[in-house]
Parts: C-alpha cells; sequence; structure tokens
C-alpha cells in the first residue's frame, strides 16, 4: 500500500472506526511521521543531549493509541495531537529534571532513564511552554497556531486545513504570536514567571 496523505486519513478513519488491522497497516505509517516530528523537538535541544528521537516516539505512541474518542480528521490532525503530546512530555520531563536538581521529589516521567535535560534547557522549555499556556488563555487560536506550526511542523496550508481558517489568516496568527511570544520570554523575570 503507497503512503498518501488520502491513505492515511482513511486509516486514521477506519482506526477510529474501531478497526484494529488498520492500526496495523498504520503504523509503520505513523511511525515515520512520529520519529519526524520529535527529531524536530529534539533538533532544539543541546549539543550532547542523550534523549532519543525513538524514546519521545515511543511515549507518544503509547498516549496515541490510548486515544478512544478521538475521531481522526486527517493527516493534519493527527500530527497535531501528536505535537500536543509530544510538547507535554517534554514539559513533564523538564519539569521532573529541573525539580529533581532542586532536591525535589518529584516523580519520574516514563522516559529513558539515562536522558539528561539541563536545568537551564528544562527552564527555557518550561517558560516556553508557560508563555504559550498564556498566549492561548488571551487568544486560544494563535496559540494553536504556535502549536502546530512549532511543536508539529506543520506547513500554513495543513494548519489552515486543521484550524479551518485561510492560510493568510495563519500567517497573520503566526506572526503576532510569535512577536507576542518574544516579548514575554525577553521580559526580566520571564523564565521565573508561574502560570
Amino acid at each position: 500500500m503507497t503512503t498518501t496523505p488520502q491513505t492515511l486519513t482513511e486509516l486514521l478513519s477506519a482506526w477510529s472506526d474501531g478497526d484494529k488491522a488498520a492500526l496495523q497497516q498504520l503504523m509503520p505509517m505513523i511511525y515515520q511521521e512520529l520519529h519526524r516530528l520529535a527529531a524536530r523537538h529534539l533538533a532544539h535541544e543541546r549539543v550532547g543531549h542523550t534523549l532519543q528521537a525513538t524514546a519521545l516516539v515511543n511515549e507518544a505512541y503509547l498516549r496515541l493509541i490510548d486515544q478512544k474518542r478521538v475521531r481522526w480528521q486527517n493527516r493534519a490532525h493527527f500530527l497535531g495531537i501528536a505535537a500536543q503530546m509530544m510538547r507535554r512530555i517534554l514539559v513533564d520531563y523538564a519539569r521532573t529534571r529541573r525539580n529533581a536538581k532542586r532536591g525535589g521529589g518529584a516523580p519520574v516521567v516514563s522516559l529513558d532513564e539515562a536522558a539528561t535535560l539541563s536545568v537551564e534547557r528544562a527552564s527555557d522549555l518550561i517558560a516556553v511552554n508557560d508563555a504559550l499556556t498564556r498566549l492561548s488563555e488571551l487568544d486560544a487560536r494563535k496559540g494553536r497556531v504556535v502549536e502546530l506550526r512549532f511543536f508539529g511542523g506543520l506547513s500554513v496550508e495543513e494548519t489552515a486545513e486543521v484550524l479551518q481558517i485561510s492560510p493568510n489568516t495563519v500567517l497573520r496568527d503566526w506572526r503576532t504570536a510569535k512577536a507576542w511570544l518574544h516579548r514575554e520570554l525577553s521580559a526580566p523575570g520571564a523564565a521565573y514567571r508561574r502560570t
């Protein structure tokens, strides 16, 4: 079976309808997509970071196959949800690492035990996540555009399709959101702000 967006959409739909055979056919296709997303996320980490894309993919995959009430619309919708999950996994992991470095008794996230994340990088990731959360509270659509474009790696057209808005609206929201996030993250004490 050739992998096309239409084939992927059909299999996602069949999986949503409970077809376990569709999941078996879908797995190699979505694994590639998830690995691409994970590599994109981890490309922003420091040099020498030992967390592997495979560990992030495996954690995200386990969470995705656990989704029972999602009606998958298409590839872009799937990647949007997957990006959201990877963001949460990385932020949870960063918080755990930061708390452990500070002597906190935070529970361990189920990612690769040997992975290390610097305290500085953990704080940066948490600051970005907190700023994105604040943006989403002010303007949910702009927050979603950032999540899909930055964390999901979706194109302008794919983002427009997921959000059911025009590509021009995506571009306007993207520019505005990037400027807002830059201002928030550049403000004195931004890394220490809490939501």
